[in-house]
């Protein structure tokens, strides 16, 4: 187990400065003119312009670039934005809202996911099964642009039931309709893989033998086939926790949540290409993590799964 976590770590350690290279790259590569972009229609002195430029060494060489970039990442400075504030204390204020979305939507989606997964697996080819079919055809035939805004009409304007925005801190209620459309972009591929692998795991011998040996069918579904039907599933909430962090932009704006999506898309849009690179680089640690940890839980659901 300490040599494959050892292993992990060296390949979460190349990765990350693999995707951080291209990602900088890519910002850097696309911005026409990010002083323009931001002082707007306003003059700016060719004085004004070659003091940026110095400041945030885009006067020099591209991997120069990138060096003062990985330089100041490692001792934890991710220096400023465009604007001037520190890119630091904006992720520290942004993540703590995006994490409590993010956990709200991964907790709903999996409560939900799970639940009817399990009952459309054993009760497979009945009436709820077929409904919970039709239901996540139509939410993944629904994009987030349309079903974000129509949800805060219906449910926050016409009927009152929720705010219609929510603050940096905002508590369970306010939080809980925008969790609610954020966790409908995974629900439906976590519940039909958990009817999947339940269905599957039906028919394994081991549960013919549970069932032989005169088990309770609650223990036979929730011991033995629910823990086997739950590796694949552990698999997509792992990558759907950063995939929610990363993916709340729409959500973000249209509930004006001041978090990572929200100002991750105001950065790209007024081509802030050190707040961008910033965010994103923080984004793929959290990918990477997760994704440590989900390799990490095989081996308590699953017994068989050793690591040498």
């Amino acid at each position: 187990m300490f040599r494959y976590i050892v292993r992990r770590l060296l390949q979460m350690v190349l990765t990350f400065f693999g995707a951080t290279f291209v990602v900088y790259a890519l910002t850097f590569s696309f911005v026409d003119d990010p002083y323009q972009a931001l002082v707007g229609e306003r003059p700016l002195s060719s004085s004004q312009r070659a003091a940026l430029d110095a400041r945030y060494h885009l006067d020099d060489p591209f991997l120069t670039q990138y060096w003062h970039y990985v330089r100041n990442l490692l001792t934890g400075d991710f220096g400023e934005s465009l604007t001037g504030r520190s890119i630091g204390a904006m992720l520290a204020d942004a993540w703590l809202v995006t994490v409590r979305l993010s956990l709200l939507a991964v907790v709903i989606a999996a409560v939900i996911a799970v639940g009817a997964g399990v009952l459309s697996g054993i009760r497979r080819g009945g009436a709820f099964d077929t409904v919970t079919l039709v239901l996540t055809l139509a939410v993944l035939a629904m994009p987030i642009v349309v079903l974000a805004p129509l949800a805060q009409l219906v449910f926050g304007i016409q009927l009152g039931w929720f705010p219609v925005t929510a603050t940096r801190d905002a508590g369970l209620h306010e939080l809980l309709l925008p969790a609610l459309v954020l966790g409908s972009l995974v629900v439906a591929t976590e519940l039909r893989v958990t009817r999947t692998a339940v269905a599957e795991n039906l028919r394994a011998d081991y549960v013919r033998t549970a069932r032989a040996k005169g088990l309770a069918p609650r223990r036979v579904i929730g011991v033995h086939v629910l823990r086997n039907s739950l590796i694949p599933v552990i698999t997509l909430i792992g990558v759907d926790i950063g995939a929610l962090m990363s993916g709340a932009i729409v959500t973000e704006g249209v509930f004006n949540i001041p978090g990572v999506g929200f100002n991750l898309f105001r950065a790209i849009r007024t081509e802030d290409g050190p707040l961008v690179v910033g965010f994103v680089s923080v984004l793929v640690i959290v990918f990477l993590v997760i994704n440590l940890i989900v390799d990490l839980l095989y081996a308590a659901l699953d017994p068989r799964i050793r690591y040498e």
